[in-house]
């Protein structure tokens, strides 16, 4: 089924303000959450997550922007091949807000599948570690985009444990210190009044339970290291400095149960000597001899591509700019390109001899003294 627009889903105008995206969304929220919309809570479950993934990018000033841009090819550097998914979700804050810490909000989190684990809850599993790595590239890859293999380190759970860390998974029991609750409270007075501040166990590190026999395939630690080999899809038109999220392939939970972290990629392109880029356009730089800049000829110009011929006319004055039209970048998620902007350099002789001193005296016309000899083309001034 085609996608609509993300402002007809929240059913706001284009020049809404973020309280009113906001608005929208929670009253959406509440109308269709599988909770609440038990007639026919499948479809029920795919409009709200409709719903959710509109939020997701007109509730981020960035992401919306790029959507008004350039629809949905600005945004889909922002979800993964698959399309948008709860792993892609960023405003559990909003929900925790919309629905508080209740069994419906609980419900949600642990029977529909979002990925928004330890949002607050007690006993709650975390959710992995984000991985950031920086990929270079060739300056091509800007214009016909790249599937570069990248090495990702992973923390994954051990097999012979389970990922808990203790002798055969079962050297378990429960944490004396937060009762199997993995979250420690503390009541401090300050003067009048009592102030509660609760936190993670710090002998269980939240997992509620207490390893009595380490696990000698990965000591005790639950995980264990390793590489894994992805190949990342770089888009064309992709800026320099861009950010690529690809959810899922981050760190493992550390306590199992839950979703890994996302893996973030900078993308940096090689520095061309002959080159510049600024935005779609591209910029070089050619020296032809005076003698082509007078009466014509062609030069051999850089392009993103490789090479190309340049035409230069009769009497092109120095440093002139000619366009080559479709030489350039494209735009994110489109196909027409920018232009190579080409400044010509004219090179001019540092000696000449008589001879041919005499021949473009002769070319130029300068006029004759009365001893018929031809007047220098340029006099040196006076001091």
């Amino acid at each position: 089924m085609p996608k609509r627009d993300y402002y007809e889903v929240l059913g706001v105008p284009k020049s809404a303000s973020q309280d009113e995206i906001k608005s929208a969304y929670r009253r959406l929220a509440r109308q269709y959450h599988p909770d609440v919309a038990k007639e026919n809570p499948k479809a029920a479950e795919e409009k709200f997550k409709e719903i959710s993934e509109a939020y997701e990018v007109l509730a981020d000033e960035e992401k919306r922007q790029r959507y008004d841009q350039m629809g949905f090819s600005g945004v889909t550097p922002d979800f993964g091949p698959g399309g948008f998914s709860w792993q892609n979700f960023t405003h559990m804050g909003d929900l925790e807000d919309l629905l508080g810490a209740s069994p419906l909000f609980r419900q949600f989190f642990g029977g529909f599948g979002s990925p928004f684990g330890g949002g607050g809850m007690s006993g709650a599993p975390r959710r992995g570690s984000d991985v950031e790595l920086t990929v270079r590239l060739p300056l091509s890859a800007a214009v016909h985009g790249a599937r570069p293999t990248i090495e990702v380190p992973r923390s994954n759970p051990c097999a012979d444990c389970k990922g808990t860390g203790a002798l055969h998974g079962t050297a378990l029991e429960t944490c004396p210190e937060c009762h199997g609750e993995g979250q420690v409270r503390q009541v401090r007075s300050t003067g009048f009044a009592q102030l509660l501040t609760i936190g993670e166990c710090p002998r269980c590190h939240g997992s509620g339970r207490r390893i009595l026999d380490k696990c000698p395939t990965c000591h005790g630690s639950g995980r264990l290291s390793s590489v894994e080999r992805i190949e990342l899809n770089v888009p064309a038109g992709i800026e320099d400095g861009a950010v690529l999220r690809v959810p899922g392939h981050g760190m493992a939970s550390p306590l199992g149960g839950s979703r890994p972290g996302d893996l973030f990629v900078q993308v940096e392109f090689e520095a061309s000597p002959h080159l510049r880029r600024e935005g779609r356009d591209a910029f070089a730089e050619t020296t032809v001899p005076l003698a082509t800049a007078l009466l014509g000829g062609t030069a051999i110009v850089p392009t993103v591509d490789g090479q190309a011929q340049l035409t230069i006319p009769a009497g092109t004055q120095p440093e002139t700019p000619f366009r080559l039209r479709g030489e350039g970048f494209p735009r994110l998620g489109g196909s027409s390109r920018g232009d190579l902007i080409v400044t010509v350099h004219v090179e001019v002789p540092r000696s000449l001899s008589g001879h041919e001193k005499e021949l473009l005296r002769e070319a130029l016309g300068a006029p004759r003294t009365a001893n018929g000899k031809r007047e220098p083309l340029f006099r040196r001034r006076a001091s």
